[in-house]
């Protein structure tokens, strides 16, 4: 069997992992691998070609998905058996995707993988650490709140989700500086799914919408998904480039702006309270929507807490999202949309024809638990647990990075944006970062073009003080052995 690869250095145009694949379906349409013939490992096959270990991976599922290989746990993967209904030489099903599914397919498989890494310390993951979710609580809270109401809220809710969880969050964001009546808060799956209902009420396919450059990545797929083209805002240290983004405002196939002003991902920046309301000034001088992504606003664990944009807002142009999935656990799946006049009207239709109803048990117990102030006392632990761990990671950064890198120090949240000295592609950097056992977020992943980027985020969610400074070690070393290696032959690369 022989297979070769060409680089896009080298004047490649597909990419690796689908000329593998094309040369494996080439070999099994050919007959040199008869079915039931067993493929080389993903390891052995990507120690031959020099490249990637999830390289290959990606080129076995691709002929997995079109049915001409099968996967055994544990035994392998074999060239399917030819034939079916259609008789023996009938060919196997292929599905005709839409673009918008292939555009999709496309963004996804260009994330990295870290399957194969299950040893490394955890520094890529936006999710909260397992061991300091309050399960024993919350499972009393979901006790209490189907004993009170007992099969009422095993039916079908209204598309606006549980009253009292409405009602319990206005209270909340009061004290938050951005007062919300029960009535223009409509609950989702997670600020997920907030996401792609607010995009989808003021925009279409083929509409252009304006995201912070970087952004978080899964806004990155919603907009794909939904078919939008994207205009980017190129960050600042203060937050969003106000001239960039007044010029981007003033273009009429401009829709909306999507920000994340507090503990940005994946910066992890906070802007101040004058750019905030300058931000607001622009976006109603060209009366363009704002999404604001509230994600992770209960996570502070230091300075002062200026207002959201929705609670400056004065004339409705913003719609905020809130989520339980960061400062809870995700596994809640549940956030909240806060919108004024015609967009809750609007909202409550979208939500309605897309998924009918949320799960009331779980927003009941949610209700239950923040009135309790059970969910109040694990922020307090939570918050503890963050600032020790950001101030641990900030530590290793200073004790162990190369001159020349810079990185952001967050108020909240969980994650930290590092940008390396010149020369460094951190997209080429990971494979030797997760032999040395550290993974993180390589910047290219937070671009709509998928730009080369010397930045990374780095997380303090899932790992303890003492692994955050083994993992910055780790990587440090990762660092240096490049510049010993090649200090002056490294492509020019982009923040």
């Amino acid at each position: 069997m022989e297979i070769s690869v060409q680089r896009a250095a080298a004047g490649g145009s597909r990419p690796v992992y689908r000329q593998i694949a094309d040369q494996l379906r080439a070999e099994i349409t050919r007959g040199s691998l008869a079915p039931g013939a067993r493929l080389p490992t993903i390891r052995a096959l990507a120690r031959r070609l020099e490249v990637n270990r999830d390289t290959v991976a990606l080129a076995y599922e691709e002929l997995a998905r079109s049915g001409v290989v099968e996967s055994a746990v544990g035994r392998g993967t074999f060239v399917a058996p030819q034939g079916g209904p259609g008789g023996a030489d009938a060919e196997p099903y292929r599905p005709a995707f839409s673009n918008l599914t292939r555009r999709l397919l496309d963004f996804e498989r260009a994330r990295p993988r870290f399957g194969v890494a299950t040893d490394a310390v955890p520094m890529h993951a936006l999710v909260p650490d397992p061991s300091l979710y309050p399960a024993d609580a919350f499972r009393r809270a979901l006790d209490r709140s189907l004993a009170n109401s007992g099969g009422a809220l095993l039916l079908y809710g209204g598309p606006q989700g549980h009253l009292r969880l409405r009602e319990v969050l206005a209270e909340r964001f009061a004290r938050a500086q951005m007062p919300a009546r029960p009535d223009e808060i409509v609950l989702c799956h997670g600020a997920s799914q907030g996401i792609s209902l607010a995009l989808r009420l003021f925009a279409e396919p083929g509409d252009v919408v304006a995201l912070e450059a970087p952004t978080y990545n899964n806004a990155l797929a919603a907009t794909i998904g939904l078919g939008l083209e994207t205009a980017q805002v190129p960050m600042r240290k203060e937050g969003p480039d106000l001239d960039a983004l007044e010029r981007t405002l003033a273009r009429p196939e401009v829709k909306l702006f999507y920000t994340i002003p507090t503990f940005h991902n994946p910066m992890g920046t906070t802007t101040r309270l004058a750019h905030r309301r300058a931000l607001l000034e622009i976006a109603g001088r060209h009366r363009k929507p704002v999404i604001e992504d509230g994600y992770e606003m209960d996570l502070r664990i230091s300075g002062r807490a200026d207002p959201p944009l929705a609670g400056l807002d004065r004339s409705g142009l913003v719609v905020h999202l809130f989520s339980f999935s960061k400062s809870l656990f995700p596994g809640a799946r549940v956030g909240a949309i806060t919108a004024r006049g015609a967009s809750v009207e609007a909202l409550l239709a979208l939500k309605q024809a897309t998924d009918l109803s949320d799960a009331m048990p779980l927003q009941a117990a949610l209700a239950e638990f923040v009135a309790s102030g059970d969910y109040d006392r694990h922020l307090t632990r939570l918050r503890g647990v963050l600032r020790r761990r950001r101030d641990a990671l900030i530590e290793a950064l200073a004790a162990e990075m190369p001159p020349g890198t810079r990185w952001t120090e967050p108020e909240g949240g969980y994650q930290v944006w590092v940008e390396l000295p010149e020369g460094f592609d951190t997209a080429a950097l990971l494979p030797d970062a997760v032999a040395a056992g550290v993974l993180f977020a390589p910047g290219s992943q937070f671009h709509a073009d998928g730009r080369t980027s010397r930045c990374l985020r780095l997380t303090f969610s899932m790992a303890g003080e003492d692994a955050l400074r083994h993992g910055v070690a780790a990587l440090a070393r990762v660092l240096k052995e490049r510049l010993q290696r090649a200090p002056h032959h490294e492509p020019h690369v982009y923040v």
